[in-house]
């Protein structure tokens, strides 16, 4: 065995003369056991909460979206884009046109984003399940005779509207290629009209509050296009690779077109979170210096105490650096203890809390989709909460051994 580490441990679980030296000794431990148990289980969380807002975008992005990097549309028919299609890993293939326009019914009128797909979109994002209001229990775009549009609950409200409203909602949109006249302005707006076909629910307020699903050959009439789109939208077949299919795709386009998966998608709301993540380890860190500002004072009394021994073991022949590296050893297995259990106490709350739900969202919980916090433990967030603790640790104990030693142990 280490001889420094062996007489550190013999010093770390041993009795002291003063009784105080104990008491700093495990107030230093626990605080370490409480700031991991936090760090463990904050990150956890935050995770958890990540792993929902991803499944629930799952309802509705698609695994991988085409986009122009200049200007709003491009032509769908480009032998690039055909290629894409018939990629083996591509399963489903949308072609979106999205743009805003003016909803009217009755006396109630928004601007809402309007979303041209065609029949695949059905498939891609299984909507059928996210439909709370519907004409024949399912997703329609279109029949024989009319049009259908399907809307976010949110804008299904603002409207007032059901899915068996016998009006239809009219659609109007600006001439992108002609000029206002502005002596009969309303001749300047193409207007087309849909009924109601589905209100879907997806508890993601973009999606609910602002959309507008509407059959492609419509939104094309509506924007004066003929075979421009604004987005390509795919599902890989099970067991692709989505960052392999990704950057295949990425050298078939070039430079002229993002490939993004759902992360990118929604890069605004995932940088959020992440930041969120990161600040809080930082302030749970500043807390763990705090807390290890013990280990100064107990090791410090420790060396004092333990002059007689530094005698001791120099007639022995130890020089000063075993004698640094047995205090050093001491402070850094404070630390080490301390995070050992906290992880330890960490997962097993982070287990109970997956199983049971045990920390309830409280009095708001049935504005959420979920009743408790939802948490997912990381490998990569417990290593890095142990090596974090383990090098705040040791810089705390190097501190009383290099600076303070050099009195006490008469370097």
């Amino acid at each position: 065995m280490n001889f420094p580490f062996y007489i550190a441990r013999r010093y770390l679980f041993s009795k002291k003369s003063h009784n105080a030296i104990n008491i700093i000794s495990m107030v230093s431990v626990c605080g370490v056991v409480v700031v991991t148990i936090a760090l463990v289980c904050a990150l956890s969380v935050l995770n958890g909460f990540v792993g929902l807002v991803s499944s629930m975008l799952s309802n509705f992005d698609p695994e991988l979206k085409i986009q122009p990097v200049h200007g709003k549309v491009f032509d769908s028919t480009l032998p690039a884009i055909q290629e894409v299609k018939r990629l083996p890993d591509v399963a489903l293939f949308c072609e979106v046109l999205q743009d805003n326009a003016l909803v009217r019914y009755r006396d109630r009128q928004i601007v809402a984003t309007v979303k041209g797909v065609d029949d695949t979109f059905e498939k891609l994002t299984q909507i059928d399940s996210l439909l709370i209001d519907s004409r024949d229990g399912k997703f329609i775009l279109s029949d024989e005779v009319v049009n259908y549009a399907n809307l976010g609950v949110g804008t299904a409200s603002s409207l007032g509207v059901r899915a068996n409203f016998v009006d239809p909602l009219e659609i109007y949109v600006p001439k992108r290629d002609e000029k206002v006249n502005l002596s009969n302005p309303a001749s300047s707006f193409n207007l087309e009209y849909a009924f109601v076909g589905g209100v879907y629910a997806t508890n993601q307020q973009m999606y609910d509050e602002n959309y507008l699903l509407l059959p492609l050959s419509l939104t094309r009439s509506l924007f004066h296009y003929e075979k421009e789109v604004s987005a390509i939208e795919l599902s890989l077949r099970p067991g692709a690779d989505v960052n392999s299919v990704k950057n295949q795709i990425k050298s078939l386009l070039g430079e002229d077109f993002f490939v993004k998966d759902r992360y990118e998608q929604q890069e605004s709301a995932f940088k959020m979170m992440q930041g969120e993540k990161w600040m809080i380890f930082l302030i749970l860190c500043f807390i763990l210096l705090l807390a290890l500002f013990n280990v100064i004072g107990s090791l410090s009394m420790l060396m004092i105490e333990k002059k007689g021994d530094v005698c001791t073991l120099r007639n022995m022949g130890a020089d000063d650096s075993l004698i640094c590296r047995i205090f050093l050893f001491e402070g850094w297995m404070i630390s080490g203890f301390g995070v050992l259990i906290g992880i330890i106490i960490g997962l097993a709350l982070c287990l109970l809390q997956q199983e049971f739900g045990l920390i309830k969202l409280g009095e708001t919980a049935g504005a959420f989709v979920i009743d408790a916090y939802p948490v997912r433990v990381e490998l990569e967030d417990v290593l890095l909460v142990f090596i974090t603790v383990l090098t705040i640790g040791l810089f705390a104990a190097w501190y009383p051994v290099h600076y303070l030693g050099k009195k006490w142990l008469n370097k």
